[in-house]
């Protein structure tokens, strides 16, 4: 296996879990937001993660494995989507952004789901690290070798 692969793909795991744990951390910093530029509450967002590369069809995954191909080079931010679960509705007719009715709209964003998402997004960044730093060990030994 080629170790610069290694380290790319290690390197491209590590940028999309900190943009996942960027956006999970506006989630929890807008919890409570009644109210954006837009003049709605904020709605929950999602990072969507994708293999940077994808072989079209099953046969050619097969083909790549046969030939010990890594189908994948990594993973990439696919893009930013806002969550369309419904709003939450609190009765609080002394709000000021209280609808006629008395109830504010508040984000969909649950703090619990949101911390597990954080703390689900830093393992798996704390994993990227643990190969990197491998991949790493690997240079060092194979130069070690070559001094021998």
């Amino acid at each position: 296996m080629d170790l610069l692969k290694s380290l790319n793909i290690s390197a491209s795991g590590l940028s999309a879990e900190r943009l996942r744990m960027d956006v999970i951390s506006s989630n929890i910093a807008n919890a409570n937001s009644t109210q954006t530029v837009k003049g709605s509450p904020y709605r929950r967002r999602v990072a969507l993660l994708a293999p940077q590369s994808t072989p079209e069809n099953f046969k050619n995954i097969l083909q790549d494995s046969l030939k010990n191909k890594i189908p994948y080079s990594g993973v990439r931010v696919a893009g930013i989507v806002e969550d369309s679960s419904p709003l939450k509705r609190v009765y609080d007719p002394q709000h000021p952004q209280a609808s006629a009715d008395g109830y504010v709209e508040y984000p969909n964003v649950d703090v619990m789901k949101e911390m597990v998402e954080l703390i689900t997004a830093s393992r798996a960044y704390e994993a990227n690290v643990t190969a990197l730093n491998s991949t790493k060990n690997m240079f060092l030994k194979t130069l070690e070798i070559g001094r021998s």
